[in-house]
C-alpha cells in the first residue's frame, strides 16, 4: 500500500473532496485524521472509513483558530507519534459582484483558504521537520490559474496557495518536505451545488445553462470532474518518493484549464 503506516491530516474532510481524500488515503493503509469545523460530521466520516476497514479518527477544528490549530496538531502527534501528510482541504464559497462583497465577507474568506494552510502548515511543519520527510497537499483550483467574475476573494485565496506552496517547496526540500497544488475544475460537491441557483439568479441563466455554459462550457466533453478523479491526483502528491515532484500545482478539470 502506498502510504502505509503513515499520518495524514485532512482538513474539511467531514465531506465533499476532503472526504474522498480521506477513503482514499485509507485504502492505502493510512491513518487519517478527519479535521473539520462540525465534529459531530467528522466523527461520523470516520466511524464509516473504519467500518471499511480503515484508520481513521476524528479532530474537530477550526483551521483559522491559531490555538485551535496547534493544539490540534500537537494531539495527532501525541497520539500516533508523527505526521506524514496535510491535505489543507477546508474551504466555503460565497459568490457577489465584487462590489457587493462586504469585508467581513472577503477576510472570512482569505482566513479559511489561506490563513488555515498557513495555520496547520506551522503547525504540521516542525513534526515533518524532524521526521525529514512529510508532503503538505493544498486545494487550490481552476482559479489558481484563472479568473471567474463573482469569485473575487476566492480567486485571490486561490492563487495565492501557489505562492504558498512554491515557498514551502523551496524551505521544506533540505528537510524532505514537498508541497504541492492540486487545482479541480468543477467537482459537483454541496459547495458547487449551491453555487448553481446563485449563479443562475445573478446571471440571469437558467440552472442548466450555468452547468452548460459556465462550468463546463470549456471542459472536452461536457463532464465534471469527479471526486475519485481529486482523490487520486492527491494521493499521487502524498505518496510520490522525491523532491522531484514539489512546488507544482496539476489541474485536473477534463481540460477547462490547460498549461
Amino acid at each position: 500500500m502506498k502510504l502505509a503506516n503513515q499520518v495524514a491530516i485532512v482538513t474539511g474532510a467531514a465531506g465533499g473532496l476532503g472526504r474522498a481524500i480521506a477513503r482514499k488515503f485509507a485504502t492505502e493503509g493510512a491513518q487519517v485524521v478527519i479535521a473539520d469545523l462540525d465534529g459531530r460530521a467528522a466523527e461520523a466520516t470516520a466511524a464509516t472509513i473504519t467500518q471499511s476497514g480503515g484508520r481513521a479518527s476524528a479532530l474537530a477544528m477550526d483551521v483559522t483558530d491559531e490555538a485551535a490549530v496547534n493544539d490540534g496538531v500537537a494531539k495527532v502527534a501525541r497520539e500516533h507519534g508523527r505526521i506524514d501528510v496535510l491535505v489543507s482541504n477546508a474551504g466555503i464559497q460565497i459568490v457577489h459582484p465584487l462590489e457587493e462583497f462586504t469585508y467581513a465577507e472577503w477576510k472570512r474568506m482569505l482566513a479559511i483558504h489561506l490563513d488555515g494552510a498557513f495555520l496547520t502548515t506551522r503547525a504540521c511543519l516542525p513534526h515533518m521537520y524532524r521526521a525529514k520527510r512529510g508532503a503538505i497537499i493544498y486545494m487550490g483550483s481552476v482559479h489558481s490559474k484563472l479568473a471567474s467574475v463573482l469569485k473575487a476573494p476566492y480567486v485571490t485565496a486561490k492563487h495565492g496557495l501557489l505562492g504558498l506552496a512554491r515557498t514551502i517547496a523551496k524551505e521544506g526540500a533540505a528537510h524532505g518536505v514537498r508541497a504541492n497544488v492540486i487545482c479541480p475544475g468543477f467537482v459537483r460537491t454541496p459547495l458547487v451545488e449551491k453555487q448553481i441557483p446563485e449563479q443562475a439568479q445573478l446571471l440571469g441563466m437558467t440552472e442548466e445553462d450555468v452547468i452548460r455554459k459556465v462550468f463546463l462550457n470549456n471542459t472536452v466533453d461536457g463532464e465534471f470532474t469527479t471526486l475519485d478523479d481529486v482523490a487520486e491526483v492527491a494521493l499521487l502528491f502524498a505518496a510520490f518518493p522525491t523532491n522531484a515532484l514539489t512546488g507544482q500545482s496539476l489541474i485536473v478539470s477534463h481540460g477547462w484549464a490547460m498549461e
